[in-house]
Parts: C-alpha cells; structure tokens; sequence
C-alpha cells in the first residue's frame, strides 16, 4: 500500500482527512506549495495530475521556472566525527568526498 502519487517528475503525497471526509494531498519535495484533493482515489490521482498540470502552466505564464524535486544535491549532517573519517577513507581511495558518498549511497540502495 503507498499512499505517494507520481506524474511528470513529481510526486504527491495523500492522507485522509477525517474532518473533510477526503483525500488530502500535497506535492512534496519542492518549495511552491501545492494542494489537491478528492473524494476517492480516482478523484485525489486527477487532482494531482491537475495541479502539477497548472503549476506547470501557471510558471510558463509568468515566465519562471518550475521548482523541480531532486536537483541532485543536498546537504546532510552527520557529525564532526563521521565527516572526518569519510574524508580520510576518501582522501586513502584517491577520490572526492562527494564521489565516496555517492558510491556509499549508491551500493545502500542497491543492498
């Protein structure tokens, strides 16, 4: 069971909302705020590809660029300690930090 919804790059999440008797739903990942919503699952799927369908319009109208999920950077914090011995073992196999991280990352998600 998932409740994350996908549609041109984007990605939704949906609750219920007991008050509203709905699905809730909001695009994730990204700064613009953006809302939809629906009575069955149907409905809240439409909704989604609707709202990333008039975001989309709506920022080629005013002439900006779409905030975009996942640019391909991020930062995280991992402690003095953890930083020191990623660069070390890094800096032992000859490559970036960044590139260590990435390959870290990299063989986690394909354990």
């Amino acid at each position: 069971m998932s409740n994350v919804l996908e549609y041109r790059g984007y990605l939704g999440s949906v609750e219920f909302s007991v008050e509203d008797q709905c699905l809730c739903g909001k695009v994730e990942f990204i700064d613009d705020l953006i809302l939809f919503d629906g009575t069955s699952v149907t409905e809240v799927e439409q909704a989604f590809r609707n709202a990333v369908d008039a975001y989309l319009v709506s920022c080629a109208e005013r002439g900006v660029t779409p905030d975009q999920p996942f640019k391909g950077s991020f930062n995280v914090r991992i402690g003095g300690d953890l930083h020191r011995q990623a660069a070390y073992e890094a800096k032992r196999r000859g490559v970036a930090l960044n590139e260590f991280v990435l390959q870290a990352i990299k063989s986690e998600l394909h354990a």
